[in-house]
């Protein structure tokens, strides 16, 4: 039987990285459950996830301690969704911004919400935080396997590991936190777009001409939305917990692109290990002459694809009543997004 509902008491809830994937659909759902809601929005970012909807809006930066404490400040619920999402092979400055809003970032969300008395904190983290079995990486991870860091994973991996020692260290004070992990998103209200949309516009536009094959853990929007909720209702104090929808492999995944667009899927499946090749000779020249182009291909993306990995979601089955639902028809409504949004 799942958990009973923790006493968590209703009221103000923060939203940080409200207007990013995650946010921007964990806002509705909550919005739509009757909750009042504060967002933290950079004041120089992409807030289009948020536009029209009935939140109270405050401006800040994560690394700015301030701002954040007077973001917490009368909220009893915090969700916190914000981070630098980063697959490129970043410049030094890069790193230490990734490294600064993910890591200083939650540290400060943290602090403050220790601070304020918040009454439960939600981090939502990466599955590449989750460790592997080094003898088949393909076999089903739960939350319990270590970290292993000594391979290609992208600063950002490493940062998210971080993240999650700030909150076990603010646990260790006091604090009630729990930690959601999320996979690969799929979805509508993809605004920035992340890098899988990316892909689904590319492949609409018939610009989409080769993939790595292989294959990752996908949750969609509605999935980890309910699953964020669930884990701040459910989850016991300082545990993580795993939500995925279910995995798919990228020929599979191309194909639900080519339903929902209507395209014919004419990309080339490349072998993994010259891409692989390829993306560690491109890294550094494209890192020196273009740090602020996106990177389709780098080391971390084809080591995640090449893997394989499988989640456990067993955890979060048992401890928080989670059920997964489909993929299909959110692929579907991803597309059609885009195309309202008028990014295809």
């Amino acid at each position: 039987m799942p958990n009973a509902p923790r006493s968590v008491p209703q009221g103000k809830t923060l939203v940080t990285g409200a207007a990013g994937h995650v946010g921007a659909n964990l806002v509705r759902k909550l919005l739509d459950d009757g909750v009042d809601v504060r967002v933290l929005l950079h004041p120089q970012h992409n807030n289009r996830g948020v536009e029209g909807l009935a939140v109270e809006r405050m401006e800040g930066d994560l690394r700015d301690a301030d701002a954040v404490r007077r973001a917490v400040s009368g909220c009893v619920r915090v969700y916190h969704t914000g981070a630098k999402v980063s697959v490129n092979a970043p410049t030094k400055a890069q790193s230490r911004e990734i490294w600064e809003v993910n890591v200083l970032g939650t540290q400060n969300v943290m602090q403050a919400a220790l601070r304020a008395g918040v009454a439960r904190v939600c981090l939502t983290s990466s599955f590449s935080t989750v460790g592997y079995h080094a003898d088949d990486p393909s076999r089903a991870c739960a939350e319990d396997l270590p970290f292993f860091p000594f391979i290609e994973w992208m600063p950002y991996s490493r940062t998210k590991v971080l993240a999650e020692v700030e909150t076990f260290k603010a646990i260790a004070d006091g604090l009630d936190a729990v930690i959601a992990i999320s996979t690969g998103v799929c979805g509508p209200n993809d605004f920035m777009p992340s890098r899988t949309g990316q892909a689904l516009i590319n492949f609409a536009r018939g610009k989409f001409r080769a993939y790595i094959p292989g294959g990752y853990e996908a949750v969609t929007v509605d999935d980890l939305a309910r699953g964020h909720v669930l884990a701040m209702e459910r989850g016991r104090t300082g545990q993580r917990y795993t939500i995925s929808t279910r995995y798919v492999a990228m020929e599979e995944m191309l194909g639900l692109f080519a339903e929902a667009t209507g395209q014919r899927n004419r990309a080339r499946a490349l072998p993994p290990r010259l891409m692989a090749g390829i993306a560690r000779a491109l890294a550094g020249p494209m890192t020196a002459f273009f740090p602020d182009v996106p990177q389709q291909l780098t080391p971390g993306a084809v080591l995640v694809l090449s893997m394989q990995r499988r989640a456990d979601i067993s955890k979060a089955r048992a401890d928080l009543g989670y059920e997964p639902g489909t993929l299909e028809p959110t692929v579907r409504a991803w597309y059609e997004f885009f195309a309202s949004a008028g990014m295809i």
